[in-house]
């Protein structure tokens, strides 16, 4: 069985494709620099969701930055923000229709990403914001699994608590009790064992 989980601070800094128009949107009665690149514009945004610079992140989709850019590897802003722990730009992203669902290419969703790293204030910001709490991957995983895979007790408690099902399965027919004590996440299958 293999758990890894893509390091999306390692992703360059540069935009694969960019909405018409980015960079001529009017703001505060200022305009972005009409000839600024709009390739720049999309690194600005997602520097800010990986930083968690709401202000940036406002300015850059002001200035007609798609909210569903993608970094090189296709990685959403709302994934990088999510990943990175912002719920700020989370909610902010959310709010002008970000895809609270949307899987990155490696089948995952915010949601997963967020209950992978035990950040339950970005995972209560995603429900909030419309994810679906057993939105499984690629390979069937769930954020639950995700969370009880990597001993995240308090994110598991809380998906838990917030209706996720202990029961799903994923491809191989593993429930997430099965897959904490795959991976020796002893307390998180002690919290499972308990639903």
């Amino acid at each position: 069985m293999s758990w890894t989980y893509h390091d999306r601070d390692r992703d360059t800094h540069h935009m694969s494709s960019v909405g018409a128009g980015v960079g001529r949107k009017v703001m505060g009665g200022e305009r972005e620099r009409a000839s600024a690149d709009p390739a720049a514009l999309v690194a600005r945004a997602i520097e800010a969701a990986r930083s968690g610079d709401r202000h940036t992140m406002e300015r850059m989709l002001a200035a007609g930055v798609p909210v569903e850019a993608t970094s090189p590897r296709g990685d959403t802003l709302l994934m990088l923000a999510a990943y990175a722990g912002h719920a700020p730009v989370v909610r902010l992203l959310l709010s002008r229709g970000a895809n609270a669902d949307r899987r990155d290419p490696r089948g995952q969703t915010p949601l997963a990403s967020a209950a992978f790293k035990g950040l339950v204030d970005v995972a209560e910001a995603l429900l909030a914001g419309g994810a679906s709490i057993d939105a499984v991957s690629a390979e069937g995983r769930t954020p639950l699994m995700m969370a009880a895979a990597f001993n995240r007790v308090t994110t598991v408690q809380w998906l838990l608590a917030r209706g996720a099902s202990a029961e799903a399965r994923d491809d191989e027919g593993r429930r997430a009790i099965d897959i904490a004590r795959a991976m020796k996440a002893a307390d998180a299958a002690a919290a499972l064992a308990t639903e």
